[in-house]
């Protein structure tokens, strides 16, 4: 935390703001009053950066009253508050983690507006994320600020060593973000912000449910000398809720922070490990599928202090993937599971300043992108087998390496706020080898409690590795595949007046070579294409009340309404479309709690899914007409009972029952049920 001193007139003195290099963007909901009562924040900052160190001298004092609200640093390479925002990002807080009623990280992503989840497996076992009506492969993820975007395919994006019990916040970015985290947030960035090292405490949960659904987590946080630490470890499992969906899943997770002087290394591990049985995941011809994926990775990065402002940061990450087109008794033609295992590397370097004229930040990123498998990539000169598997050979592999330079500058003039930023991005796949990518935000606080922003940005999303190459009985890739780009428009406005925040946004997306995988009347194969254009249209508004804020109310702790609209203008006009027009084109979430008791509550969230185009069924082994998706109603529901240092609590998704197929074929589980007990401790 920052160090603040208070003199005799009641004047706050800061003599040193907190550093914390993981986050992206970050939202504390405490109202701040400089010079009259108290000032607390958090002002956290992009990969790589961290707020500027003031010199312990330097004070910072006022004589006039200002309410600024919410503190936030935005979506750029330099942290702002609130008062400057020109981004919409937002932030799902440890409050608000453990109020909802979900087990997993696509449970608790599915109602927040904009984000569209579709799940093929229960509880996250593999669910899609995408943002504003893009696909899963254009949604940037990054876990304490390190890009773990899985350059094989995005159905591994959210294969994380982490579970709800160590998460500390999530930070969502609506619309691009290709000039500050470089290519893939072409829609968006989620952040996924652990806790703290060093907190002394320490935590565990257990629950149970229908299916044969088991979960349980433990996690510490702990200093030795002055070293802090954070390790947990979680499992989930279920016998499956039909046939061939049973599930597995467990994940360790360490995290440290080495203290040099001043400055500090942040160094953090996880591995997991799950495995699932896919009934009809990507061909209901074949339905009896099984897949299994490990994941381990490792980063370091230095915290530097004084004036000196360099960041360096290194990570590594391993992806191992086998997939079953038969589980069990596969046919003679059958030529054996795809196996696959992608590496990522890279490495980066920041720098930050700020003076009279504002602040800049310039940062360079280099990531190296490989694959062994027997199905993606070019042939091997000479075969090598799968690690950690008895059959097996790889056969295929491919590398890609990229470097990207970025430049940002942001200027605040009384109520006026302009930040510019560009990437420049050096890649063999890109036409010319080299393209640009700027963008510009304006913002303006026309009024206290009122401010308008705009955004113009270029973006750009690279093939995946399955996209490029994957061959199988119903799919086929397509190495000549171009990059998607898109330039995108903004504007909104954005509201506080006491416990009430408000916001509405509007925007427009112009996307050309859209990558999708389609399929035309004649076709046995889905084959992935670049689409000529897909330009998306959209609306978004939402409203939040905390009634935590004010003692008036005693029923309800909380409550929330927001709505999305999306409209394409690509029809699928002759094929049908895989993943690029089947958005929501409307999604309406709300969401509240409420008192029982004193130690005891009920949350509820409401979401109304009405989903763009449609799927072919699998009728007596042949594909029929297309049937357009139907509008889900989706209301989750939690109980809790609070108990000194335990908690009890009933939790139940899809509490109506809903049919749901977020994808062909597949089927969500109806109502589900689990019970369970939490427990967490000050050391």
């Amino acid at each position: 935390m920052e160090k603040q001193q208070k003199n005799t007139s009641g004047v706050l003195r800061f003599s040193r703001w907190a550093r914390r290099s993981y986050a992206v963007f970050n939202s504390i909901g405490r109202s701040i009053r400089i010079g009259v009562l108290s000032l607390s924040c958090s002002i956290l900052v992009l990969p790589g950066h961290s707020q500027e160190q003031p010199d312990s001298s330097r004070t910072i004092t006022t004589d006039r009253e200002i309410d600024l609200g919410e503190v936030v640093v935005s979506a750029q390479r330099t942290p702002v508050v609130q008062s400057q925002l020109m981004r919409v990002v937002q932030v799902i807080t440890r409050a608000e983690i453990e109020q909802a009623p979900a087990s997993d990280l696509a449970g608790l992503l599915e109602h927040l507006r904009g984000v569209d989840i579709r799940q093929r497996g229960a509880f996250g076992m593999q669910a899609d994320i995408s943002i504003r009506g893009g696909t899963f492969d254009q949604t940037l993820i990054l876990l304490n600020g390190v890009n773990l975007t899985d350059p094989q395919t995005g159905h591994h994006n959210l294969n994380l060593p982490v579970d709800l019990s160590s998460i500390e916040r999530i930070e969502v970015l609506q619309g691009p973000g290709a000039r500050i985290f470089g290519p893939n947030a072409f829609n968006g960035a989620i952040n996924i912000i652990t806790a703290e090292p060093g907190k002394q405490e320490a935590s565990a949960s257990l629950s149970a449910g229908q299916f044969g659904f088991v979960q349980a987590s433990a996690s510490a946080s702990v200093s030795t000398g002055k070293v802090n630490h954070h390790i947990a470890a979680s499992g989930i499992r279920s016998d499956g809720y039909i046939e061939n969906t049973d599930f597995r899943n467990g994940n360790l997770f360490y995290r440290l922070q080495i203290p040099l002087g001043d400055a500090s290394f942040d160094v953090q591990a996880g591995y997991t490990d799950r495995a699932f049985g896919a009934n009809s995941f990507y061909t209901p011809k074949f339905p009896d599928q099984f897949e299994q994926t490990r994941a381990e990775f490792v980063s370091i990065k230095f915290l530097p202090s004084g004036k000196i402002n360099l960041k360096p940061l290194v990570y590594w990450r391993r992806h191992h993937d086998r997939f079953e087109l038969f589980r069990d008794n596969a046919p003679e033609w059958y030529a054996g599971h795809n196996y696959h295992m992608t590496y990522i590397a890279g490495g980066s370097l920041n720098w930050m300043t700020s003076g009279k004229l504002g602040k800049t930040s310039l940062g360079t990123d280099f990531r190296i992108e490989h694959i062994f498998s027997n199905v993606l990539g070019d042939l091997m000169v000479s075969s090598k087998p799968v690690p950690g598997e008895k059959t097996g050979e790889f056969t295929r592999s491919y590398l890609r390496q990229s470097l990207s330079f970025m430049a940002e500058h942001s200027y605040y003039f009384e109520t006026f706020s302009v930040s510019g930023g560009l990437l420049a991005h050096i890649n063999p796949a890109l036409p010319e080898g080299i393209s640009f990518y700027p963008g510009i935000d304006f913002g303006w606080q026309f009024h206290e409690n009122m401010r308008w922003y705009t955004t113009a940005n270029r973006t750009l999303r690279l093939p995946t590795f399955t996209d490029l190459f994957y061959a199988g009985p119903t799919n086929l890739g397509n190495p000549e595949l171009k990059p998607e780009e898109a330039i995108s428009l903004e504007t909104g406005l954005k509201s506080k007046i006491g416990i009430v925040a408000f916001d509405v946004a509007v925007y427009r997306r112009w996307g050309k070579d859209m990558i999708d995988w389609v399929k035309f009347p004649d076709d046995e194969k889905w084959k992935s294409l670049n689409l000529t254009s897909v330009n998306i249209t959209g609306f978004e508004a939402g409203m939040d009340v905390d009634f935590s804020k004010t003692g008036i109310n005693r029923i309800f702790r909380y409550a929330g309404i927001h709505y999305t609209w999306l409209d394409s203008d690509k029809q699928s006009d002759g094929f049908a479309s895989l993943y690029v027009l089947d958005n929501l084109r409307h999604k309406l979430d709300v969401k509240f709690g409420m008192r029982i008791t004193k130690h005891s509550g009920l949350d509820l969230k409401l979401s109304v899914q009405d989903r763009d185009g449609g799927y072919q069924p699998f009728i007596n082994g042949t594909s029929g007409d297309e049937i357009p998706y139907k509008t889900a109603i989706l209301a989750d529901a939690k109980a809790f009972y609070n108990l000194g240092r335990f908690q009890v609590f009933a939790e139940a998704s899809n509490l109506l029952g809903t049919k749901v197929m977020d994808h062909a074929n597949v089927p969500q589980p109806g109502l589900w049920v689990r019970t369970g007990v939490k427990f967490k401790m000050v050391i």
